[in-house]
């Protein structure tokens, strides 16, 4: 058995720290790279790139809506083409950051209220999906697993890879809880550690509302912004090792 750990970071920026990067990438697989729109500036997210690179971290893009106050977390409504269009800089970007940083992006994974969305809306998928392919058709997508954006991602043709959140509740129908929803978001390392393992075990994991779903993962998320980021990583792996589960990249490197 075997599974991705993986880590949103690159999102740091003078006056607004919010993970510890390096600390991270020695527990992670995969690293979802900022690209400066919902978080980061040039020369932190350079500086994770090398990071990454160094701890033999495989990277992949975390492009996000521009919406640096709101973290990318608030949905917006702006036009295909505007919205195309920021993807492709995105990725374009933070590629080129990745070369000289000594490593190249393997996959894309979408921030936040862009995530989100495209994970139920089809015309959003097929925009960000179209964006990825124009920039370099052989990144996978990773998504939420069970959800439509990642049936409109392969269906254009990128190969796609299915994510699960260690540090977030779900709804009953597989989706995640509202952040504004008390309960949304998990920090308690051994109670998110024996979520995974259940999850790695049975492919199943338990709603807010008591209910079982049903979840095939490719990958776990730890988010390096929440509260004890560190201690929930660090707990995950090591439940998962001590049952034998290998982590492992769930994309090859370029």
């Amino acid at each position: 058995m075997f599974i991705d750990l993986n880590s949103d970071l690159g999102e740091n920026s003078p006056g607004r720290i919010v993970s510890d990067d390096e600390a991270m990438l020695s527990i992670v697989t995969s690293a979802n790279v900022a690209c400066g729109f919902h978080a980061g500036y040039a020369q932190g997210i350079k500086d994770t790139l090398m990071k990454a690179a160094k701890a033999n971290v495989t990277v992949g893009a975390h492009p996000g809506y521009k919406d640096f106050e709101g973290f990318g977390r608030r949905p917006l409504d702006i036009p295909s083409k505007q919205l195309q269009a920021d993807v492709e800089y995105q990725l374009a970007t933070l590629s080129g950051l990745a070369t000289l940083a000594g490593t190249q992006l393997s996959y894309v994974k979408p921030h936040g209220a862009l995530y989100n969305q495209l994970a139920q809306d089809e015309k959003i998928a097929g925009v960000v999906a179209c964006a990825i392919k124009a920039i370099n058709p052989n990144l996978v997508f990773l998504g939420l697993a069970g959800t439509l954006g990642l049936n409109v991602a392969e269906k254009t043709g990128l190969t796609v890879a299915a994510e699960a959140f260690a540090d977030r509740a779900y709804m009953s129908d597989g989706s995640l809880v509202p952040r504004s929803q008390e309960g949304a978001v998990l920090h308690d390392p051994q109670l998110v550690g024996q979520r995974m393992l259940d999850l790695v075990n049975t492919g199943k994991l338990t709603a807010i509302d008591g209910s079982t779903v049903n979840i095939n993962a490719d990958s776990i998320c730890v988010h390096g912004d929440s509260a004890g980021a560190i201690d929930m990583a660090r707990s995950v792996r090591a439940m998962l090792e001590h049952v034998g589960v290998t982590i492992r990249p769930f994309a090859k490197k370029a």
